[in-house]
């Protein structure tokens, strides 16, 4: 009867983990494809999807910049001047952590902007970007970045 017991008792602590560990495969990947779709979104210019990937009261802190709030703030810092595009996003995490509803990552971006002149710059830097589950979707609560020259 005791080995019954502990074998059921085993089974259910699997079964459990492996609910659990699934879960955060899944919120692994959303989070992933979040990351795609900023830098997809930046890319097309739309200012719209970028400033939807961030909660209603989303905050970013730009480089040598004030902190900026909520979603009419986030979208206009997006919106570029007519003229300029960013021509290449790439944002690599080094580690994303996940804990019931919130999640932080951080690791290391890079792009390129394409002036009015034509002329290209490139930039990188690190970042850290704490995630916010809402109705099921990850979202970009807190947004901090500076740029590196190593």
């Amino acid at each position: 009867m005791k080995m019954k017991a502990l074998t059921t008792v085993f089974l259910l602590i699997s079964f459990f983990s492996f609910s659990q560990n699934k879960k955060s495969v899944s919120d692994l990947e959303a989070i992933h494809k979040n990351i795609a779709d900023f830098s997809t979104a930046l890319l097309a210019g739309d200012q719209d999807a970028v400033a939807d990937m961030y909660t209603n009261d989303g905050k970013i802190f730009p480089n040598n910049k004030k902190i900026l709030s909520g979603k009419t703030a986030i979208k206009t810092y997006w919106t570029l001047p007519e003229g300029v595009k960013i021509t290449h996003h790439k944002v690599t995490p080094s580690e994303i952590k996940i804990e019931n509803d919130m999640a932080y990552d951080y690791g290391y971006y890079e792009g390129k902007t394409r002036a009015q002149d034509k002329k290209e710059a490139s930039w990188k830097g690190k970042y850290v970007i704490i995630w916010k589950k809402i109705n099921g979707d990850w979202k970009i609560y807190l947004d901090i970045w500076n740029s590196v020259t190593e």
